[in-house]
């Protein structure tokens, strides 16, 4: 799937999506601009966004026990396990003009 259009930008080049729904309140609000960066790196607590049920979802990666999940951040959604870091396309960068490391990071 090629998230740059018919543009033919490459696979590890950095693209923006808009967060639809409110499953990472309080935050990623509804509407925000985020930036997924392909090469970023993955680990435990990273926010990703990952092919599960062979649609792209927007969730924080958890590691446990060598499995791996895709945790919302509000409460009201559930945690849905993937078999592996080969699900996840990206990792959040940036969020509306702010970098991912001078966000909260929630656990």
């Amino acid at each position: 799937m090629s998230t740059c259009g018919t543009g033919g930008c490459s696979e590890s080049e950095p693209y923006a999506l808009r967060v639809l729904g409110d499953s990472m309140l309080p935050e990623f609000k509804e509407g925000v601009i985020i930036i997924i960066d392909p090469a970023g790196a993955i680990r435990d607590g990273s926010y990703v966004v990952a092919t599960h049920n062979e649609e792209l979802i927007f969730r924080q990666l958890r590691i446990h026990e060598n499995k791996y999940f895709l945790q919302p951040l509000n409460d009201l959604y559930d945690t849905v396990e993937i078999g592996g870091l080969d699900a996840v396309t990206g990792v959040v960068s940036q969020q509306a003009g702010r970098r991912r490391k001078d966000r909260k990071h929630y656990d």
